[in-house]
């Protein structure tokens, strides 16, 4: 239980798919003019990676190692072609705000990533939890992103007017340019707070590799000086 509670944790902070290893940035940045929106996304990315990754686990010894990418990729386009049919039969608003959106996850790097790099490799029950750490990453951010933007760019959040009337609301955050100064701020933020923690910064965590651009210097001169030794 212990390895699954780790990657419930992984996927929401330590490498949390929007905030620290940078994917999915089309429908990050795309469909969070509101938080129901981002909401809705993350939720149906959720669902998708969940259930792939499942599957994917399931069937990992059977899928022979050439057409294993072909494979993934059928297996996560019908489950996003379940997911929309039942968006589009429920949730008709959802599907509607949603668009295109919904049939472009079966190209998302978030699931196909974790399909190549997790649930190929794992049993079924870590996988579930990894794709549900992932999802429940990547809803917060999305949902956290549309909230912000939505705030400041219509003075409600979640269709709720929560500014006074006499606040001009600043159009900007729900255009496309107001996505990326809010993400910008968000990655700053976590990256301001690993670093408080110690935590190594940059794509994916590793120091080993990202050392370079890492502003961490105290743990490249340890580094340095382990290999001295």
């Amino acid at each position: 239980m212990g390895k699954a509670l780790e990657r419930l944790y992984n996927g929401i902070l330590k490498e949390n798919p929007t905030f620290v290893l940078i994917l999915g940035m089309c429908p990050t940045l795309a469909v969070t003019t509101s938080a129901i929106n981002g909401l809705g996304m993350g939720l149906t990315t959720m669902a998708v990676l969940i259930l792939s990754n499942m599957l994917i686990s399931m069937l990992r010894k059977i899928i022979p190692d050439g057409v294993r990418i072909p494979a993934f990729i059928v297996v996560i386009a019908s489950f996003v072609t379940v997911v929309e049919l039942l968006l589009e039969a429920y949730i008709p608003s959802l599907y509607d705000s949603l668009g295109l959106y919904i049939p472009l996850i079966v190209v998302n790097c978030i699931i196909l990533g974790r399909a190549e790099a997790y649930a190929s490799k794992n049993n079924v029950f870590l996988s579930v939890f990894d794709g549900l750490g992932m999802g429940l990453g990547f809803t917060i951010a999305l949902t956290l992103i549309g909230s912000i933007r939505e705030l400041l760019g219509s003075g409600a959040v979640f269709g709720y007017h929560v500014l006074p009337a006499s606040y001009e609301p600043l159009t900007i955050f729900i255009l496309a340019p107001g996505a990326f100064f809010v993400l910008a701020f968000l990655i700053a933020i976590m990256n301001k707070i690993n670093l408080l923690k110690g935590r190594p910064t940059g794509k994916g965590g590793n120091c080993d590799q990202l050392c370079a651009e890492c502003s961490n210097h105290g743990c490249l001169g340890r580094r340095i000086a382990k290999e001295d030794k």
